[in-house]
């Protein structure tokens, strides 16, 4: 079974920007999910890419700020986010999601990757 390993988190200030990474140990052809969970909050989808949907993004608020992309070369998918906003602020976690982004399957959990947006 393929895992996958989230890196790239940081402390970054409002409007600034970071890139999370999302390396698997091997060849996947799978959908990735990108999530993200706040303190106290549930856990919710970000972006999503995959070959049958392409760049999927799930808030509204992350809409023209984030965006997913994939190296299959390096196994990794990226989600660069710029213009970041406290409320950004969460443990972000990539997993596959089946073929498809809109599947109900998710993959398990690994530790994520801490973004703290702060002054």
């Amino acid at each position: 079974q393929v895992q996958l390993v989230e890196s790239g988190g940081a402390l970054v200030q409002p409007g600034g920007s970071l890139r999370l990474s999302c390396t698997a140990s091997g060849e996947t052809r799978y959908a990735i999910g990108w999530f993200r969970q706040a303190p106290g909050k549930e856990r919710e989808g970000v972006a999503c890419i995959s070959d049958v949907n392409g760049a999927v993004y799930f808030p509204d608020s992350v809409k023209g700020r984030f965006t997913i992309s994939r190296d299959k070369a390096k196994n990794t998918v990226y989600l660069q986010m710029s213009a970041l906003r406290p409320d950004d602020t969460a443990r972000y976690y990539c997993t596959t999601t089946g073929i498809s982004c809109y599947s109900d399957y998710l993959g398990s959990w690994g530790q994520g990757t801490q973004v703290t947006v702060s002054s």
